[in-house]
């Protein structure tokens, strides 16, 4: 049992400069843990609301004092000097004291910045890092998608594309696997360099050049490859993130993409040309989240060809995801925390996503932090898979340097299995 003694909540500021929530869970014997929630930027209309103040005066509305409030008083209140068995236990008293759907009431932000300092807590009560609070005999290190190029809502560039990320799927370690990608990235800001592009990097880290269309970008992948001596598709492969909610018109029902509007079959046409064409092992929300007939109808065409990731089709929700499992709507789940709101709501979209052998993908946001909470969590549930932005901008690579402390850690008990070798 863990006795909580006190709750503490502050405004910190995400790696976009926007206010966001902190907490403490100090527990009775003395232990703290703290966690910051994140926050989007490309969001899902099904995702756990996140409680904003919308007072113009305080921040241009963007401020989080109703979500503290809401965790000194009614969460504290409600916590402090009780005992919980564990985290579920934490995270469903929370769920209740909050009583709607999507935890609009409190806050997904407020919510999730407690259940996340619990987890935190009751890692410190043990004297385990967060990784090691499931005993196994080997602990798999994720295959990291790496957004190299930033654009849609992460970047002012004109690319429709969100992402263009780099995989690199014929590593041996996630120390190699990050050696490669370091080598690629220098590679691409060179070439961009070179062609007098700029290299200034968006939300998530990655380059924002002004492009001409997509294939240019992923021709610059290609050519940033070559140059780090590497073989596409032997040791690198390519993995966008679409975003289609942002490009979508629903009065149209047509999506934008290279600069026209086309409809659901010539976006599909779209991206069995760049799959035919480049070494393409993954595309995410490539249709609206409410467009099942073009998620079914890539799944057809490409899903046994590559990954097929629904993100804001199922926004870490048990429901949506399991929607998705009865109508073969993608292969794959991306897992944000914030989308659902609890630590143990997260790790069981992993469980479920896995037990039907769907693929998982623990993430970060746009708007993140130091916190490096999510690269245990990856480790901690075998995901195998994580996006935690490019090689630059500290929110970012400090989860990828916590992940090269933890294979050191693990030594002969971490294993790195990617799945599209």
């Amino acid at each position: 049992m863990a006795k909580i003694s006190s709750i503490k909540a502050r405004q910190v500021f995400d790696s976009r400069g926007v206010p966001t929530v902190e907490a403490d869970v100090l527990l009775e014997d003395g232990v703290m843990g703290r966690f910051i929630t994140p926050s989007g930027a490309s969001v899902g209309k099904k995702e756990a609301l996140e409680l904003r103040d919308n007072v113009a005066s305080s921040f241009m509305g963007k401020g989080v004092e109703r979500a503290i409030s809401n965790v000194r008083e009614d969460i504290a209140n409600a916590l402090v000097g009780k005992s919980f068995a564990d985290q579920a236990e934490l995270d469903q008293t929370l769920i209740d004291l909050d009583g709607t759907s999507n935890k609009s009431r409190l806050g997904a932000n407020a919510i999730l910045a407690v259940s996340g300092a619990f987890f935190h807590a009751l890692a410190a009560k043990a004297k385990k890092p967060l990784y090691l609070m499931s005993e196994q005999s080997s602990y798999l290190l994720p295959l990291p998608l790496v957004n190299v190029i930033n654009g849609g809502a992460h970047a002012n560039n004109g690319l429709e594309v969100q992402e263009f990320m780099i995989v690199p799927s014929g590593a041996s370690s996630f120390s190699e696997a990050m050696q490669m990608v370091a080598e690629t990235f220098y590679a691409l800001k060179a070439a961009l360099f070179a062609k007098g592009l700029s290299t200034a990097v968006g939300d998530e880290g990655g380059f924002a050049p002004k492009l001409r269309s997509n294939e240019e970008a992923l021709d610059l992948l290609m050519a940033a490859l070559i140059k780090a001596g590497l073989t596409p598709n032997l040791h690198i492969k390519l993995a966008l993130d679409v975003a289609a909610n942002e490009l979508y018109d629903e009065a149209q029902d047509r999506y934008r993409m290279n600069g026209q509007h086309i409809d659901r079959d010539a976006l599909l046409q779209w991206y069995q040309k760049i799959h035919q064409n480049y070494p393409l092992c993954s595309i995410e929300d490539p249709f609206y989240e409410e467009d099942w007939q073009g998620f079914s109808m890539m799944m057809k065409s490409l899903g046994s060809k590559m990954q097929i990731v629904g993100d804001d089709l199922f926004v870490t929700n048990e429901r949506y995801i399991q929607e998705g499992i009865e109508h073969h709507l993608a292969n794959a789940v991306l897992i944000k925390m914030n989308q659902i709101g609890t630590i143990s709501e997260t790790i069981n979209a992993v469980n479920l996503t896995k037990s039907a052998n769907l693929r998982a993908i623990i993430s970060h946001r746009s708007g993140d932090s130091e916190d490096t909470t999510i690269a245990d969590l990856a480790v901690l549930t075998n995901a195998g898979q994580i996006k935690t932005g490019s090689l630059s901008r500290s929110e970012r690579t400090a989860k990828y340097n916590r992940l090269l402390r933890i294979e050191e850690e693990l030594g002969m008990r971490a294993k790195f299995k990617p799945w599209c070798r």
